[in-house]
């Protein structure tokens, strides 16, 4: 491809709407223009580096056994009401009606257009187990679209879905996902970790995500020193605090001599008008967050479910969808809140209450404390001196202590102690189990001719995210570095004096010889400075770049660099192409080692 004839337009500016280093290179660079919030069109660098990764992908997927068809991106929201998931995803999914009155979504995922198509085709467990995959659009109407391709309304998404007939065989369906991607990450040039990860909206058993470690990232991984554990944050286990002894007293209680008791004094009410924040709280009575318990009603139906953390803490909404078997509930509204406390939004305790919700969650911090301030289910007023398991009960039949909090700065983890550090997703590996399958009714007769559900799995690649991450990884003051295997083009030949006739020549001769030996080339034959063309070569990045000037031509040369090192080194052009192979083949090599 001649650089005169494609359309990259690149630019000076750093996009004022950008937040991130990959965002403005992509913009740059030329490599993907904002049509609105959340929304972009790949220009051709960007799409040749897409569909670069979108065949690696391919290639792997096949290779693993896996099977490509394309479903549709509008599906019947008929099919996402009988999973509940049209509830679940809120007005995060894009819903739209026709013209007959049927209302349909634009897919975020996948999950209920192939168990329907299972369900109508697969009758024995003689057909199973079966893989099947696309790369496809998706679409989330994300509340923020920030950081360019990171997180964008529309974006596109390689889904895989296998069926199996036990959970034997589902363990190798997962484990030979787990393995392609793996390999996709690899040769994309991506360095990447291993985390454990919680299912979401998607159910199920058992996840791992593979995430990038970058600053820019909006996922946060949580980890040990020694490697002997990884998680993301909505997944990460914390070790149960110790117990306070019973003499850590309220500050206030200390001022008033108590510190000495071995008792607690009794439960007081306090009036604390207008304080329904732990903040507000913590002012007037002249606490801390951690000597506060925070209670958090939640809608479960028709009834309410109370989940308790301490004040310095955040409930984590994954573990507590988890301590509930997996089901997804809501902050409640003003009414509910009302009923079950008695009093308005910021001052819910957990005193009296066990009996109106279905169930009390608490936190392991919670059950740590000694002694604590909340609220007194009384509007304008808090309760201190409240002890866990004497004002309120620790055990019972709708009570389970159990850690439902984000990890955070200090705690461990089997004994180890806890680390953070930001990442971008890539991908991510579910065990689903039978969740869709007994709601759309795929089954089959296994061998005895009993009728079974189809235990499932799901596993999602985010293919403009891995453009992004090669980005946010590979790059430095001037531009893109890309790993050569998703690189918009491997080489560059740049042709400093394009009106000298003998080294246009040159030019020319060299890279239509690399066109015959299969290389993906693109010839600078644009007629300006050099200093402009070098200063576009290090903003898109090409891997290999490949000098032709007056200089080195008059001694029999032309200068070869790699993107990713700051010296060149001169090659005779008669043994340049084969140089040039062989760089390309070295840096493929490299990906893989």
């Amino acid at each position: 491809m001649r650089y005169s004839r494609m359309f990259i337009p690149t630019v000076k500016e750093v996009p004022a709407d950008a937040e991130v280093t990959s965002h403005r290179l992509m913009i740059r660079a030329g490599l993907i223009r904002k049509v609105a919030s959340g929304t972009y069109t790949y220009l051709p660098l960007g799409w040749r580096s897409l569909l670069k990764i979108i065949q690696i992908v391919r290639e792997e997927m096949n290779r693993a056994g896996a099977q490509e068809i394309l479903v549709p991106s509008m599906q019947p929201k008929e099919l996402w009401d009988r999973t509940g998931r049209s509830t679940d995803y809120g007005p995060t999914m894009f819903r739209l009606e026709d013209r007959h009155g049927k209302w349909n979504v634009l897919g975020p995922t996948a999950e209920e257009v192939f168990t329907t198509l299972a369900a109508g085709e697969i009758k024995s467990y003689k057909q199973l187990p079966i893989n099947l995959y696309q790369i496809s659009p998706k679409f989330r109407d994300e509340f923020r679209p920030r950081f360019g391709p990171i997180r964008s309304c529309e974006f596109i998404m390689k889904d895989a879905y296998s069926f199996d007939a036990t959970p034997e065989t589902l363990e190798k369906s997962y484990r030979a996902m787990y393995d392609a991607y793996c390999r996709i990450f690899t040769r994309c040039g991506l360095e990447y970790v291993i985390v454990e990860a919680e299912s979401g909206e998607m159910g199920g058993s058992g996840s791992h995500q593979f995430t990038v470690p970058c600053q820019s990232g909006e996922d946060t991984i949580v980890y040990t020193q020694d490697g002997s554990y990884a998680a993301n944050l909505e997944r990460a286990a914390v070790d149960p605090l110790p117990k306070q002894a019973a003499s850590v007293i309220l500050s206030e209680a200390k001022n008033l001599n108590s510190a000495e008791s071995k008792e607690i004094s009794p439960a007081e009410d306090v009036h604390t008008p207008n304080t329904g924040s732990i903040e507000a709280v913590c002012a007037f009575l002249k606490t801390q967050p951690e000597d506060m318990i925070k209670t958090l009603i939640y809608a479960a139906g028709d009834g309410a479910v109370a989940a308790l953390v301490r004040g310095d803490h955040d409930l984590n909404q994954e573990k507590l969808t988890q301590a509930l078997g997996g089901r997804h509930v809501e902050l409640a509204d003003e009414l509910t809140i009302k009923k079950v406390t008695g009093a308005i939004v910021g001052f819910a305790g957990p005193m009296g209450i066990a009996d109106k919700v279905s169930k009390m969650v608490i936190d392991h911090a919670v059950a740590a404390m000694a002694v604590g301030v909340t609220g007194a289910n009384k509007t304008d007023y808090h309760t201190r001196n409240v002890v866990p398991g004497r004002d309120f009960p620790l055990e019972g039949q709708n009570v389970v202590v159990t850690d439902i909090r984000y990890a955070g700065e200090g705690d461990t983890y089997n004994g180890r102690k806890l680390l953070f550090k930001k990442g971008i997703e890539v991908g991510q590996v579910f065990k689903l189990g039978t969740k869709y399958s007994k709601k759309l009714g795929a089954k089959f007769l296994d061998e005895h001719g009993n009728e079974k559900p189809c235990i499932m799995g799901c596993y999602g690649i985010g293919i403009n995210r891995i453009l992004a991450s090669a980005i946010e990884l590979g790059n430095d003051d001037n531009g893109i570095i890309w790993p050569i295997s998703i690189a918009p083009f491997e080489i560059l030949v740049t042709c400093v004096n394009q009106d000298d006739e003998k080294v246009a020549n040159v030019a020319e001769n060299l890279y239509q010889q690399l066109l015959n030996d299969g290389l993906d080339v693109l010839l600078d034959d644009r007629p300006l400075r050099g200093g402009v063309k070098f200063k576009d070569a290090d903003l898109i990045g090409i891997p290999i770049r490949v000098t032709v000037g007056a200089k080195s031509v008059a001694e029999g040369n032309v200068e070869i660099k790699l993107r990713s090192q700051s010296e060149s080194r001169k090659v005779g052009i008669d043994r340049a192409p084969a140089k040039i192979s062989e760089l390309v083949n070295t840096l493929k090599e490299q990906l893989n080692a």
